[in-house]
């Protein structure tokens, strides 16, 4: 059996403060196989974007990775040094941001900045990076690429400034991209564009995506598997159509029930009662809870993790009592026989 390309193994990120250290990731897992999309999705301040900054390497201080490890092809890469952390992102790990603002420098043309990712891990003279820089801008979907590459940032809509910072991502041919929710600061028809250019390219280059997102309807259309995260663990993973169908989890189905649809006719949406908990507030027990219509006592005292569901892996006490029950059921059974 081939090993999976990115392995996350009981991910633990921690925030020291003066008042303590806040426990942003505990125990997270989850592994993406070659050429597969994993969307991972939960309100803001599940920990998804964390996630997704743990794996590149690019924590903020005093963020630090307290616990477990990150495998990239079976070699681990949290405890590199930072040097060789560089040449790992963007050669095997490419990163697209929310903000394309924010991931382009201002004062230098997009040519200038895809040419020097380019020479700086794959090696090429300054003629051939450009010749590719030029490949790269025409495969995203920008105009007239022999022109506009010698552009500024502030000369492309934001659409367009997107498909220039997809482009860098793809500069080097990583064989994973982390995309931290690479649509939401565009429109819906320039969304659609962007998530089917991005699943176009990485398909044809074989890449692997991280597809960090609020978004279900992304998810749906765009991923193979999804985590769901609540409070900085994954709450549920699973194939996309059946987290989406048949939610094993609480929380997930909330999320699911707060979808308008366009086939049936409710006058009310599903909605979660209370927020995302603080890091310095998280409950015991499951950190769901307390917003959880089906929690008993156990919920309260101790925290489960990802166990069996009907069709996928949940973190839900609930499927360790239909499980009992199960047992219980064949072992009356068996008795009776």
């Amino acid at each position: 059996m081939t090993a999976p390309l990115l392995q996350v193994r009981h991910l633990r990120v921690e925030f020291p403060t003066r008042r303590g250290t806040l426990l942003a990731l505990d125990d997270v897992s989850f592994d993406i196989a070659a050429g597969e999309v994993l969307g991972v999705v939960g309100e803001s301040g599940a920990g998804k974007s964390l996630t997704g900054a743990a794996i590149i390497g690019l924590l903020e201080p005093p963020g630090r990775i307290a616990g477990g490890e990150i495998l990239l092809e079976g070699r681990r890469i949290d405890n590199l040094p930072a040097d060789q952390m560089r040449r790992v992102r963007g050669r095997q790990i490419g990163a697209i941001f929310q903000d394309p603002l924010t991931s382009l420098n201002p004062l230098y043309t997009v040519g200038r900045q895809l040419v020097e990712t380019i020479t700086t891990h794959l090696g090429l003279t300054p003629k051939q990076a450009r010749a590719r820089a030029i490949e790269l801008l025409a495969a995203t979907g920008i105009p007239a690429p022999e022109a506009r590459v010698d552009q500024y940032p502030h000369q492309f809509s934001g659409g367009m400034r997107q498909r220039v910072v997809i482009a860098l991502a793809l500069a080097a041919d990583p064989k994973l991209i982390v995309a931290d929710e690479p649509t939401t600061a565009l429109d819906v028809s320039i969304q659609a564009q962007i998530i089917a250019l991005l699943k176009r390219v990485c398909r044809e280059q074989g890449a692997s995506v991280m597809l960090v997102t609020h978004d279900m309807g992304v998810i749906a259309e765009t991923c193979d598997r999804v985590a769901v995260m609540y409070a900085g663990r994954v709450a549920e993973i699973g194939p996309v159509q059946e987290v989406i169908h048949r939610p094993g989890h609480p929380y997930t189905a909330g999320l699911m029930g707060s979808i308008p649809s366009m086939d049936e006719d409710r006058e009310r949406l599903v909605q979660i009662d209370g927020a995302m908990p603080r890091l310095n507030a998280i409950p015991s027990g499951c950190a769901f809870h307390p917003r959880c219509p089906k929690a008993f006592d156990r919920c309260h005292q101790q925290r489960p993790d990802l166990m069996r569901a009907p069709a996928t892996s949940a973190a839900c006490w609930l499927h360790a009592v239909a499980a009992a029950a199960v047992e219980g059921d064949v072992a009356q059974q068996g008795g009776a026989a």
